[in-house]
């Protein structure tokens, strides 16, 4: 045993009994939060224009402060940007996460000296968390790869600013330094390919034990690794490795591909970070829910999906969740962010604790029909027709045709990069239905009504979903593929590459 693993130990068991007694107290610590974020922002321009200092129950915030996406809080980001001071929150951030939108360009979203702890203590966390689960604290005193976006940051009117996963490098404590690949310098590498390169020659000799970063690119530097080092899997390259940190994506879709080229089991923990905070990890290993951050600067507002176009929809608060709906997530935070629609969609599994999986994004779902389809649907119909079929995939997204070139009744279309193409096509499009129809009732109608014909697959070649990002200059870091879409611009810039 390693002198980090021997002092982390007790330190993990610390933070895992600070973590259950928050998942006890989610909903008192939530009401905590709300009134100590909305008395420190009083004084700010934002609580002037919103009249903090009138509001003494949560109902007075509701009617006071309307939901909002990017470009609703963009006049005052602006004005942080010029150098204003006490705006969003007190002060000026001590940094900028820069992240591109879909709508907005490139968004700038606060990072304060306040909401520091939620971002990277919370990281640190759900490890010690795990360590305090588990006992496997050997991975410690290995080499450790962050799969991140440039640590390069550049000075915005005084503002550090760059993206999340660069400023998170900026912030690994000193004790984690000398095991954190891969370096500075290659880190620094913008092309992603290039980056790649550079990482499995800088790693392949290393005792690697933990590597973290989202699915798709892991699966590159898997792949690469191989390639490289002539080895069969992962493990054989690394046999110390057995810690998998991931986020951003659905695991599932690429387990089976990550596993197979790892080559022996490798535990995983899940984390909901964003830049606009960090909002949930996994706290167990055997339960795929995770754990919302009930207590770390944020406080939280669900509001029914069906309901978030609407000028006045319902916004419920924690205590008032129920399992098995489908809520756009609402965030009121120390970092200034404010009835701040963050675009994912969330389910609660439980409320004691509250864990919650990611179902999709507001934007990104299929209703051309009324049958509004959303990621989670169209991940748990993929997952259960490869399980039952043995078909394992790359990467896939979904459009509607909605007037098919070849006549015919409109269909939703699934573009899937497979791992290897299935011997009967025909036979898993028709299981990849069935089950489309147990997931939705609405698409099950139009199916069974003869609205839609069943869905059709088109296969990609090799590498698609690479190009296509790549095309889009986003390949790697911190970016991904949506799921799917309302409409066919996705499907037909990828179609375009073919």
């Amino acid at each position: 045993m390693g002198i980090k693993s021997f002092f982390a130990r007790p330190f993990a068991y610390f933070i895992a009994r600070s973590i259950r007694r928050d998942a006890r107290c989610a909903v008192r610590d939530q009401e905590k939060i709300f009134r100590q974020i909305v008395r420190d922002a009083q004084n700010t321009a934002f609580g002037k224009d919103h009249r903090f200092d009138e509001i003494h129950r949560y109902e007075d915030f509701r009617e006071r402060v309307p939901i909002r996406d990017y470009e609703g809080i963009k006049p005052y980001i602006e004005r942080i940007k010029s150098g204003e001071l006490d705006v969003l929150w007190k002060g000026r951030p001590k940094y900028f996460a820069k992240t591109s939108g879909t709508t907005s360009g490139v968004k700038y979203i606060p990072i304060t000296r306040e909401s520091l702890p939620n971002h990277f203590g919370t990281a640190r966390n759900a490890l010690f968390n795990y360590i305090a689960e588990t006992g496997n604290t050997a991975w410690l005193d290995g080499k450790l790869i962050f799969l991140s976006g440039s640590p390069e940051l550049e000075d915005l009117n005084g503002i550090p600013t760059g993206r999340l996963s660069g400023i998170s490098n900026h912030l690994i404590p000193k004790w984690l330094k000398t095991s954190q690949m891969p370096s500075y310098k290659t880190n620094c590498i913008e092309d992603w390919e290039e980056k790649l390169d550079r990482i499995v020659e800088e790693t392949c000799h290393k005792n690697m034990t933990f590597i973290t970063g989202i699915p798709p690119w892991v699966q590159m530097y898997y792949e690469r690794l191989i390639a490289h080092t002539g080895k069969s899997t992962v493990k054989e390259v690394f046999p110390n490795y057995s810690v998998f940190a991931y986020g951003g994506v659905n695991y599932d879709p690429y387990r089976a591909k990550l596993e197979a080229l790892v080559g022996a089991p490798v535990d995983s923990v899940e984390t909901y970070p964003a830049s606009e905070g960090f909002i949930a990890f996994q706290d167990q290993q055997s339960d795929p829910g995770l754990l919302l951050n009930s207590n770390s600067g944020i406080f939280f507002e669900f509001v029914p999906v069906d309901e978030i176009a609407r000028e006045n929809p319902t916004r419920l608060t924690l205590g008032e969740v129920e399992t098995g709906k489908n809520y756009a997530l609402i965030i009121n935070s120390n970092a200034g962010l404010w009835g701040y629609s963050i675009g994912d969609t969330v389910s609660f599994v439980s409320t004691k604790p509250y864990r919650l999986i990611v179902t999709g994004r507001v934007k990104h779902f299929i209703s051309a029909f009324g049958e509004h389809v959303i990621g989670k649907e169209v991940e748990e119909a993929m997952h259960h027709a490869c399980a039952e079929l043995g078909v394992t995939v790359v990467e896939f997204t979904v459009a509607p045709q909605v007037n098919p070139p070849e006549g015919g009744l409109p269909y939703h279309e699934w573009l899937v990069e497979f791992d290897t193409l299935p011997g009967d096509l025909t036979n898993f499009a028709a299981r990849l239905d069935f089950f489309m129809t147990q997931q939705n009732i609405y698409y099950q109608d139009l199916i069974e009504g003869h609205i839609l014909q069943p869905l059709k697959i088109v296969p990609l070649g090799r590498d698609a979903f690479r190009n296509y990002m790549k095309s889009l200059g986003k390949l790697g870091g911190q970016n991904k593929v949506p799921r799917l879409s309302n409409d066919r611009k996705i499907a037909g810039a990828i179609l375009s590459l073919q």
